[in-house]
């Protein structure tokens, strides 16, 4: 009989008590949880060989413990197919099974891929064993009653590697031999007495040290998904996945960084520094939660309707776009590019979800400037348009003007939520899944080449 992942997250989670989780929250225990196992309880031991299986990317992320370690990933089959032909492969991914591991001579090391089943879910899973440490991690639940699932006890892992030894002997014979015999050096499965006392504060630390920003919430949540190409639904899971894994180490590095920045004794220029960076992780991380949100609403049923009169509000957009213009100045300095904002007096409120619209505003400007060369000036202006306000996005970039005899790159479209830049090299929302996030949100997205986006909001009843 074929063994599925989703019979080993079951057994994981039998006898846990079920979930009360939306996405978001039991995303960020996840990450909280990967760091605390790598940096608190593994990252202060010598380094020890070890084994780790995870899907549906690799979880661990920290170099000097996967030099040491032997893993196995699953990965979805069209993982080869969410670049266009040309481009390298996604960086972080296995080589294909049968590729010989990477790592220090003498050393275990690196990691083997093989392909996911239509059974196994997309729900991320880690089982890790060393001398040390042996745990077993996972998401589980359906939406809004989601949970992380952790497991320590020796009969518990034991019952999940042999799962995992059944699966790899279907899927591959040798790695399932190297699984056994790697298990076999290890010896028992031995945890220390205090080890469940130690790792829930550790990781409840790092949730309080968490940024509230640090991950986006999904529009939407719903069990049903939308009965469309098998392929283009694998391909949006895997998406939503690896901009989820994506954010994990930038997370962790920006929580480090502001840490650093409670010090008082740091010179100017290391403080500096610091700030670049804990700047550029944010705008990462928002920016592939958006290609998350992105994905997540491209397949949701009926999800590309605007949010109904009851989830919009009336929103000062003058105010939030004059709160946001120090932030994109900055940002678009790192870039030498300038940002000219213009904003006509005397503007009534838009009706948005203002929530959501200043992550998507900063999506938007991302979007805008990425492809800009050098020394650009980016010109954002707020304007009445009837019974509308206008938000309109302009470039002086001289390669995009009418007549010069120079055409713009056409971005490529990658999969059904994001484009290719071949000028750029950088990977960014499509049009289309871009205009279905504003949609969402209540306006209208409009672009003409690549040096003029403008977005039309309804605009809000005076009060009064």
């Amino acid at each position: 009989m074929v063994v599925s992942l989703g019979e080993l997250r079951s057994l994981l989670a039998d006898g846990v008590p079920a979930g009360r989780g939306d996405e978001d929250s039991v995303r960020r225990q996840w990450w909280a949880a990967l760091a605390t196992v790598q940096e608190d309880l593994l990252g202060a031991a010598p380094p020890q060989p070890g084994v780790w299986l995870a899907a549906p990317l690799p979880a661990l992320y920290e170099p000097a413990l996967l030099e040491w370690l032997d893993g196995w990933v699953w990965t979805p089959v069209e993982v080869g197919n969410l670049m266009p032909s040309g481009l390298p492969l996604l960086p972080g991914l296995p080589p294909p099974a049968g590729t010989a591991p990477r790592g220090t001579a003498g050393r275990p090391g690196g990691f083997r891929r093989l392909s996911l089943r239509l059974d196994d879910g997309t729900d991320p899973l880690l089982v890790l064993i060393t001398p040390v440490l042996q745990v077993a991690l996972a998401l589980d639940g359906p939406p809004q009653a989601r949970r992380l699932v952790v497991r320590f006890e020796a009969a518990i892992l034991s019952a999940a590697l042999e799962l995992l030894d059944r699966r790899l002997a279907e899927d591959d014979q040798a790695a399932g031999l190297g699984l056994r015999r790697r298990l076999q050096l290890l010896g028992p499965l031995r945890n220390a007495p205090d080890l469940g006392s130690r790792f829930w504060p550790l990781l409840a630390q790092r949730l309080a040290a968490m940024a509230p920003s640090v991950t986006l919430q999904p529009l939407v949540h719903g069990e049903k998904r939308s009965e469309g190409n098998d392929a283009v639904s694998s391909e949006l899971a895997l998406l939503e996945a690896l901009t989820h894994e994506v954010r994990t180490p930038l997370a962790t590095i920006r929580t480090l960084i502001r840490s650093l920045l409670r010090r008082t004794d740091l010179p100017a220029v290391v403080r500096q520094r610091l700030e670049q960076i804990d700047g550029e992780c944010s705008e990462q991380i928002d920016r592939f939660g958006l290609i998350f949100l992105a994905a997540e609403l491209q397949r949701q049923p009926g999800s590309g309707q605007p949010l109904s009169d009851s989830d919009l509000a009336r929103t000062d957009l003058s105010r939030l776009l004059l709160q946001l213009e120090g932030l994109w100045q900055r940002q678009l300095g790192r870039r030498d590019l300038k940002l000219v904002l213009e904003i006509a007096a005397d503007l009534p409120p838009v009706m948005s979800d203002p929530s959501r619209l200043e992550t998507m505003l900063g999506g938007l400007m991302d979007r805008f400037s990425r492809s800009l060369p050098s020394g650009s000036e980016v010109r954002l202006r707020l304007l009445p348009a009837g019974s509308r306000l206008k938000l309109q996005l302009s470039s002086d970039d001289p390669d995009s003007r009418e007549g010069d005899g120079l055409a713009a790159a056409v971005p490529m479209p990658v999969g059904p939520v994001l484009s290719w830049n071949p000028e750029t090299g950088s990977l960014q929302l499509s049009r289309q899944a871009t205009q279905r996030l504003f949609h969402r949100l209540g306006g209208r997205l409009t672009e003409r080449g690549g040096s003029n986006l403008t977005v039309f909001f309804p605009a809000a009843e005076r009060s009064g």
